[in-house]
């Protein structure tokens, strides 16, 4: 007899054999490399966000706590936390949560604002209408404790121009300042007579002479090494002098500065990619070793090539060679293959070099994956697998120690079971697996 409710398989998007998850694995698969409303490669951003919101009840509440405070803090992600909060919000068992998580995840005084604006997202009208909706006690609560964590000169940076301005914050949560300065503070904001912040963007859209700006935030060391990176192609079409560029490369702080980082500046100041792997080695010294024999396998599919967000230029086959190139520096004997539809050995080269072999290797067709697996998986060997896991074949165990680390919100992939799961893309991978080998 035919069985009607038969279970109907799952797979992923590339029509391989993938396995359901509980929701908690669920609910990390999609938030941990979520660009909020953002559509990736086969999936919009609408449907991952739905997902998100869904999972939130089904999952206990401190766990949702947890990983919304993970995924700003690791991951570094923004505005998929938020949405997180906001559900939390709405849901009896996890509402006791939200003031404690919120004030933890509010890292930027912008944050207050688009919180705000994700909480009203889902109220027709416009925005001095969705304004007069009640905002639940616990936000209100944990709202006006990260106000309070502000100075002076990060509220006048993030006080923008939008449809929920900071003072739009203050009056709806009430916070209370801790002293007369900071209510001196906050009334200067209402009034909007805050003192504009010396940052390199205040600076350049004054009008000024870029050439001349440029040149004075970097002898005042006023440029952090992520907003030096950022700003090389504007520095060089203003004509500073490559020279002065070199010396603040040289001289800036890298302890927060991954290779995925310089490799995503060297797309826009190919001129200076010797001056920047320089400062990319620099950065790896002192890095905790990672031992014995790895293998790692880089997906080179056309799906890798998508942008890890709408506002970057960095697509994620660009995260996962920064990943290779820190591999080779701190491992004991590391080999790196890519895959697509075949798999190509990579010649132990270094940095830049390393990236250029990586992207050349072959074209960037489809996902072979669990064929790659079998080809280069090897019993004593550590496999660390590099993907968005939208494989055409499936895969199976790895023969020892394999780590899948998956860089997609999508709803299903391949690798579970024995696989030692990262979903997310962060510069504390490798961390995590000498960590966690060492336990």
């Amino acid at each position: 007899m035919v069985k009607l409710n038969k279970p109907k398989p799952v797979r992923t998007h590339e029509g391989a054999k993938a396995r359901a998850l509980a929701p908690e694995q669920q609910l990390r698969r999609a938030l941990m490399n979520s660009m909020l409303w953002e559509d990736q490669f086969y999936e919009d951003g609408i449907a991952i966000a739905e997902r998100i919101g869904a999972l939130v009840p089904k999952v206990k509440p401190g766990a949702v706590a947890a990983m919304a405070i993970e995924a700003r803090e690791g991951m570094k992600l923004r505005h998929a936390p938020l949405l997180v909060v906001r559900e939390m919000a709405r849901h009896e068992g996890h509402k006791a949560l939200v003031a404690d998580t919120l004030e933890r995840i509010v890292q930027r005084p912008d944050e207050l604002t688009e919180f705000l604006a994700i909480y009203w997202s889902d109220v027709l009208g416009p925005m001095e209408q969705r304004k007069k909706r009640a905002v639940s006690a616990q936000v209100k609560k944990g709202l006006a404790r990260a106000f309070a964590k502000f100075d002076a000169y990060q509220l006048a940076k993030y006080d923008r121009d939008g449809a929920v301005r900071l003072r739009d914050v203050l009056f709806l949560v009430h916070a209370k300042p801790k002293d007369a300065r900071q209510e001196k503070v906050w009334k200067e904001l209402i009034d909007g007579k805050l003192a504009a912040p010396d940052t390199w963007e205040v600076a350049l859209s004054g009008g000024a002479d870029k050439k001349a700006v440029f040149e004075r935030l970097i002898a005042e060391k006023k440029l952090g090494a992520l907003a030096l990176l950022r700003n090389l192609r504007g520095m060089l079409h203003a004509g500073v002098a490559k020279k002065t560029i070199a010396k603040a490369l040289d001289d800036m702080r890298t302890d927060r500065v991954l290779p995925y980082h310089f490799i995503a500046a060297a797309q826009h100041a190919p001129d200076l990619e010797p001056e920047l792997e320089q400062a990319m080695f620099r950065a790896i010294e002192g890095h905790s070793r990672l031992p014995g024999k790895t293998r790692l396998l880089v997906d080179v599919s056309g799906s890798m090539d998508a942008a890890m967000s709408s506002k970057s230029e960095m697509r994620r086959l660009d995260a996962a060679c920064g990943l290779a190139v820190l591999a080779r520096e701190i491992g004991e004997e590391v080999e790196v293959f890519t895959f697509s539809h075949n798999v190509k050995k990579i010649a132990p080269r270094r940095g830049f070099a390393l990236r250029d072999a990586i992207v050349s290797s072959q074209p960037h067709g489809g996902t072979e994956l669990g064929k790659a697996i079998a080809e280069v998986d090897k019993a004593g060997v550590r496999l660390i697998v590099f993907t968005d896991e939208q494989s055409h074949d499936s895969v199976g165990a790895p023969k020892g120690v394999g780590y899948m680390v998956n860089v997609a919100s999508y709803q299903h992939g391949v690798g579970h079971g024995p696989w030692r799961r990262i979903d997310g893309f962060s510069e504390k991978i490798l961390d995590w697996v000498i960590a966690s080998e060492g336990d």
